[in-house]
């Protein structure tokens, strides 16, 4: 990946998101919005551990992710990423993130609330239209 496309996509994410996330449940496609977060220069999500993402991940960890970009009339594109997923079993990390979630307290005790999965997404893929061009790049990370 090109350093100046690398940081152009790079600025698309905030610290927090709503992307669309799509697992696999056997056979079966399962895409839902899930907020993700941009932190040192990787991308997470927190979860419920009874959630059927975090059963379908530990299934099959290759997941994809679409991030919808509108920057007004005709200026729209997405970046598109096909990740492995790790589940985080650090409990330093899982702090650190929780400590970058705002609604964190709405959904768990602590960072060590056995109800708290801490997803990494590690990206293998990128697909990338610029708002505005329609013009595809496919870039392996």
């Amino acid at each position: 990946m090109t350093d100046d496309i690398k940081k152009e996509i790079w600025s698309h994410f905030k610290n927090m998101q709503v992307v669309f996330l799509a697992t696999l449940d056997h056979e079966q496609p399962r895409v839902r919005p899930v907020t993700m977060l941009h932190f040192n220069e990787k991308l997470w999500v927190g979860t419920c551990t009874s959630d059927a993402k975090v059963k379908q991940v530990k299934h099959n960890k290759i997941t994809e992710f679409c991030l919808y970009i509108d920057q007004g009339e005709h200026e729209v594109g997405y970046i598109r990423g096909q990740c492995d997923v790790n589940i985080i079993d650090d409990e330093e990390t899982k702090r650190q993130l929780a400590d970058q979630m705002p609604y964190f307290k709405q959904f768990w005790q602590g960072y060590d609330d056995p109800e708290y999965t801490l997803l990494q997404f590690n990206l293998k893929e990128i697909e990338y239209i610029k708002p505005g061009t329609f013009k595809v790049e496919k870039i392996s990370v």
